[in-house]
This record gives structure tokens, sequence and C-alpha cells, in this order.
């Protein structure tokens, strides 16, 4: 309505709406405080939008060292801080960001959309879980009422992910304007998974998106089911576009960057770790680098890794699972107990089957990037099998930096597998057996065609890299015909 449109002088002719923005602050015990800069699609995208365009980064404050920024700031965050961007960080309630970050998006949603509840005993929508959908109304219409005021006349809005589904909507009411699209960088649920949620929060959830122009997925299995919700539930998709961005690797960063001094020495470090066979050759990897997140599906990798031992005896002492599971969201209790059985189960392989000379299973739990690369140059076989994801980057990102190639064993659950699942070796991922053969098959890949195999693997992971996939829905949107809403 005219009478809630927030006034819009000369404001950002494109702007980025994420929960995470691309600086985030540390405070120290004396007051100070350090930024640290992040990278990703998101960055290299409004780098290439170019200097001469007015550009706006909208972000939530995570932590006491953000708050602390947006205090001293206002929340227009320092340029010297952000790389020269426009950072708008919004510092909302903790007490509303945490019901809305944890309590919502990612207890409800992200289990979702991934498929993951235990159905005889969750999900249980309570007066609780309703108190914590009121925060995370209160923490989207924050972000939409930022967006409002920072928009220029007409201005393109590119809002990111499940934690901000109810923008496109809120920010459709204040600003008829603008043109808006928001992207989903999780799969989608299909009809039957997603209305387990509370029939008027799916309705809620769904309508918020629609407010968008143009809403962007990874695969069309996702958009597709996005669609099929919609028709279901609200009776279809209206005037909303949709459109498939499958996001690639940044090919030039991962190849300058795993060739610096820091990566070569933790590659030294590794292939001491691994060693070498009973005959004095290199042993060979079997690589997987992910969170402790429960769709990713570590246990069962870890599972499937000893059946293999167990059922090829002669690949005991000549190969190594190295296992970079790096803590994720563990102020919840259900991703803790989750690290801890990832340990368990490495430390009884080890047991069972390790001897004085060989390490079955290398398992690192701090995240460390640097590491991860030396992992992918010297990975044989990379191990991506989880139950449920949106795309996942590790599939496209090892065969770019490979050494020496490498074969993939790819679930065919990921969002990867639409692009890459041609010279993958596809498992289903709740399949153990299966994932202990395609292991054993991965492993004896004669090296022709596992460098044949890398190098498609690569081309198809680079189509569509950060920069190119940002500008692409940029461009889709300004050049689309406006909602009839909007006119």
């Amino acid at each position: 309505m005219a009478s809630e449109r927030s006034a819009a002088p000369a404001g950002a002719e494109v702007l980025v709406a994420s929960n995470r923005g691309p600086v985030s602050y540390a405070l120290a015990e004396g007051g100070a405080l350090t930024a640290k800069r992040g990278g990703g699609g998101l960055v290299s995208g409004l780098s290439a939008i170019g200097s001469d365009t007015d550009a706006v980064w909208v972000c939530a404050a995570l932590g006491d060292g953000d708050r602390e920024a947006v205090r001293r700031t206002g929340g227009a965050l320092d340029p010297g801080d952000t790389g020269g961007q426009r950072v708008r960080m919004l510092d909302i309630p903790a007490e509303v960001y945490t019901a809305a970050y944890n309590g919502i998006a990612n207890s409800a949603l992200w289990f979702v959309h991934h498929m993951l509840y235990q159905t005889p005993l969750e999900p249980v929508f309570d007066a609780e879980f309703r108190a914590q959908w009121a925060s995370y109304e209160s923490y989207n219409r924050a972000f939409a009422q930022a967006l409002a005021d920072e928009a220029a006349e007409g201005a393109a809005v590119l809002v990111q992910d499940y934690h901000l589904a109810l923008v496109p909507g809120m920010l459709r009411t204040l600003r008829p304007d603008v043109r808006i699209a928001h992207f989903s960088h999780t799969p989608w649920a299909p009809p039957e998974y997603f209305r387990m949620l509370p029939d008027d929060i799916a309705r809620q959830l769904l309508e918020g998106m629609l407010g968008a122009d143009r809403l962007g997925f990874l695969t069309r299995r996702w958009a597709d089911a996005f669609a099929a919700c919609c028709e279901a539930v609200v009776g279809g998709t209206g005037d909303t576009r949709i459109g498939v961005y499958g996001l690639g690797a940044d090919a030039g960063f991962l190849r300058e960057r795993s060739q610096q001094e820091d990566v070569a020495e933790r590659l030294s470090a590794l292939r001491e770790q691994i060693g070498t066979g009973p005959d004095g050759t290199a042993r060979k990897t079997v690589v997987r680098v992910d969170r402790t997140e429960l769709s990713k599906n570590i246990v069962r990798g870890l599972l499937a890794y000893r059946q293999l031992l167990a059922e090829h005896p002669s690949w005991r002492e000549r190969v190594v699972h190295i296992a970079f599971a790096y803590p994720s969201r563990q102020d919840l209790a259900v991703y803790r107990e989750y690290t801890a059985e990832v340990g368990r189960v490495a430390e009884a392989i080890n047991s069972e089957y390790g001897t004085a000379d060989w390490q079955p299973v290398v398992l690192h739990v701090k995240d460390d990037f640097a590491r991860s690369l030396a992992a992918y140059r010297l990975a044989d076989v990379a191990l991506v099998n989880p139950i449920r994801d949106g795309m996942n980057l590790v599939a496209k990102e090892i065969p770019v930096v490979s050494d020496q190639g490498c074969a993939l064993v790819l679930s065919r659950e990921a969002g990867a597998h639409e692009e890459l699942g041609q010279d993958a070796l596809t498992v289903n991922p709740y399949d153990v057996s299966g994932t202990a053969r395609a292991l054993h098959e991965a492993l004896s890949m004669d090296d022709g065609e596992r460098s044949e195999r890398t190098a498609r693997l690569a081309a198809a992971a680079t189509a569509l890299p950060p920069a190119q996939w940002f500008l692409k829905q940029l461009r889709a949107l300004r050049e689309g015909t406006p909602r009839a809403d909007a006119r």
C-alpha cells in the first residue's frame, strides 16, 4: 500500500540480503575489533558488477563482535573492513535471532528440505515452535524494512536462502517498485514432506517466496519440487518466474590458492601421515571434506569404508581414508551427538584394522582450508555421499584441484549429481554395501580412465563459476517483465 511504502531517495541500485555477510568481527578483551572478510559466490558477484553500480549488502550481526561493530557504526560498516563494499549489518535482538536461526531455520526448515526428521518422534509443532516462528517473522521483517530503506527506485534485490523466505512478500508490500529475486541454496522438499509443516506456516512460506519476481534453485529437481508444493498448497506459482542456476566452482581461485606455500606444507604433512604400503609405494587415498552436518552422511561413509576393508583384504595397508569432518552447529545437541558418533566410528575402524605402520582413517576435526586443499590435491577417490544436498561444491572442487586425477563417488541425492553424474560412480546414500562396492571400483580404476573422467568433471564443475552465477541471476531479474502487481 502506498501509505506503507518507505521513502527511497538516492538508494542502492543492487541489493543482496543474506543471514551471513561478507565480513565478521572478533571482539578482543581490550575492546579492539578485528574484521575478517569472507569469500564465495556473492562476494565475487558483487565485485563483478563494477564500481559504477551502487550496491549494498544487508546481513545480520551473528555474534558479540558483529553487534559491537553495529553499535559503533550504526550498522553502516567501514568500507575498509569490507573490501570497499557497502554493507549494512542488522543488530536483531539476540534472543529473536537465536529463535529464528536455530529454532526455525536450522531446526525446522533445514530438516524439512533435507528430509532429516525421525518421524516417530519429530517434528513437534507446539507452543514453543509458534513462539520461535514469531521470532522468524520478526527477523525477516527487519531485513525487509532495511532493504526497503536502502533501495533506489526500481532497484534489483537478491534475497538469499531459507533464512529469509518471508522477505520477498514483506518487501513487496513495502516497496512494490523494486524487482525481487530469491535464491534457495538448499534442496526443496517434495509436497508430502513439506506438508508436515503446519498448514498456515507452509502457506505463509510459499506466499512469502512468491512475493518475488524470480525464484532461483540449484537444480531442476528442486525447482520442480517447489512448484509442486505451490500447486498443492496455494494453487500454483502465479506471476513468479522460476529459474535454475547451478553454482559452479571458481577454478582460477582454487588452482591458484592450492599451489600456495601453506597448502604445500600441509600436503607434505599429510603424505607423511599416510605413509607407504608394504611394497613401498604411496598408499591410495579416499578423501572426504565436510562439516559434521547431519545431511552429509559421514557415518555411513565410514561404515562403507569399513566394509571395503572387510570384504577386500587386499586394500588393507594400501589405502587411507582422509576424513575431514569439521564441527557444525555445535550449539544444537543433535549435532554434538552426531559429531561424537563420527569420532567413535573412525576410532573403531582404526582399532579393528590399524597396524603399527598403518592408520586406516585419518580424521581431522579442526577447520583448515589450506589442509582441505592439500587433501583435494592428493585424492585418488573423492567420497561425496550426502543424504540430500542442494549442490555440494566439494564434489565440484576436488576434480578441479586434483594433481593426478580422482574418481568421484557421488550420491544421487546431491544436486551436483545433475551435472556430474555421467562421470561419477553413483551411489544410493543409504546403501552402505553399494557404497563399499563403488569405493572398490573407484580405487581399482586405471589411471587413464580416472584422468579422462576428471577432466570432464572439472569442465562440468566450472561451467557457471560464482561471479557469472550471480550476474546471470541479476540480468534475468533486470531484463525480465515486471510483475503485474508492481506496475
